[in-house]
């Protein structure tokens, strides 16, 4: 397997070499869903970076002898991986095919320099029995080639964390194996953003899709730093019910520090929707379409571009199972009916029969 893959080229066959994340955005083309392009940086590039450069016996010792409960060794022992791979000399043939799918990225966007996100994507993350998401780094704005090989390799040395280290011994997993793919994404100039869920994930009910979000990049959202924006929408019927919050912070761009930052929202913007109500319904639908293509619960993260008409400018950046309540036993949630049941009897309760 090669040193990059596009996204277009990937699916849930190739998790091995691209990771879940990755995985999943290729999965997310495959059902018709607009994401941002990119590739994803395979896990063969991550292996042979590590043999080539003499690393991987190195890590090897270190982490044969770590007692995790030893915070203290535990973040020892993280600096020190970490340092030897980020501080590593990249092999000239996986620089050049990450230089070469950059340069390719910006071509077909018709631009120099286009700003991308670096994600990492572990093997063993999204698992329906384990959450490894979040573990690992991700780099928003990011531009230019120097800059993408950087944070791709500081991409691999999140993979030793002390978080990351420990959950793995925690759940049982070898650190050998695990590998880490990372992902190369334009970035998506966004209005608003943030997360949605194909049921509602106080309650548990499937009939809900139970959208939040902000202004700015989604990182706000996730991070916890403002509270969103709420809108929960009846799958059958697409009647939306909203709480609107005071967002004070947005995460954006600033052009003069050549950074994301979390910049104060205007006043007069702070107490208005982030999303209008063709907006909600779209991200709706998207939200059932992915449902149905996964056939499970799904927790995924969207974004809105702020120079793209709608609804084209509606982009899905991640989709992931849902790991609360898709993991609690199957049973009716009312009574003795089905979740089909339920939203057959919602939906008939509402027609109304008008005589002409």
């Amino acid at each position: 397997m090669g040193h990059i893959l596009w996204f277009e080229e990937v699916g849930k066959g190739e998790v091995g070499e691209v990771g879940g994340k990755n995985a999943s955005l290729g999965e997310l083309i495959k059902a018709g869903v607009k994401v941002p392009p990119g590739f994803a940086v395979t896990t063969s590039a991550y292996r042979e970076f590590l043999r080539e450069t003499g690393i991987e016996e190195r890590i090897g010792e270190i982490l044969s002898s770590l007692e995790v409960e030893d915070t203290e060794a535990l973040q020892k022992a993280s600096e020190e991986i970490r340092g030897l791979i980020e501080g590593a000399t990249l092999p000239p043939g996986i620089r050049q095919e990450i230089e070469k799918g950059y340069g390719e990225l910006c071509k077909r966007l018709g631009t120099e320099r286009v700003p991308v996100a670096v994600r990492s994507s572990a093997t063993a993350e999204d698992l329906p029995t384990a959450s490894f998401a979040g573990q690992q780094d991700t780099y928003l704005w990011i531009e230019g080639t120097e800059e993408v090989t950087k944070k791709v390799m500081k991409c691999w040395g999140s993979l030793f964390t002390p978080r990351a280290i420990a959950y793995r011994v925690k759940m049982g997993f070898p650190h050998e194996k695990v590998a880490i793919s990372v992902g190369v994404q334009k970035m998506v100039n966004a209005k608003a953003a943030g997360v949605m869920f194909t049921l509602d994930p106080t309650t548990g009910d499937p009939s809900k899709v139970v959208i939040e979000g902000s202004w700015g990049l989604g990182e706000a959202v996730v991070s916890g730093s403002v509270t969103p924006d709420k809108f929960v929408v009846d799958k059958v019927t697409m009647e939306i019910s909203k709480t609107i919050s005071p967002k004070t912070l947005e995460c954006v761009f600033d052009p003069e520090r050549g950074e994301v930052v979390h910049a104060v929202v205007p006043e007069e913007r702070q107490r208005c929707e982030c999303l209008g109500e063709e907006e909600v319904r779209e991200l709706a639908n998207l939200a059932k379409r992915i449902e149905d293509y996964y056939g499970g619960p799904q927790d995924i993260e969207w974004s809105i571009d702020k120079e793209i008409p709608f609804p084209d400018n509606v982009f899905i950046v991640q989709s992931r199972p849902e790991t609360v309540w898709s993991q609690k036993r199957k049973e009716p949630v009312l009574g003795k009916k089905t979740g089909f049941e339920l939203l057959m009897e919602r939906a008939m309760t509402r027609i109304k029969v008008t005589k002409g």
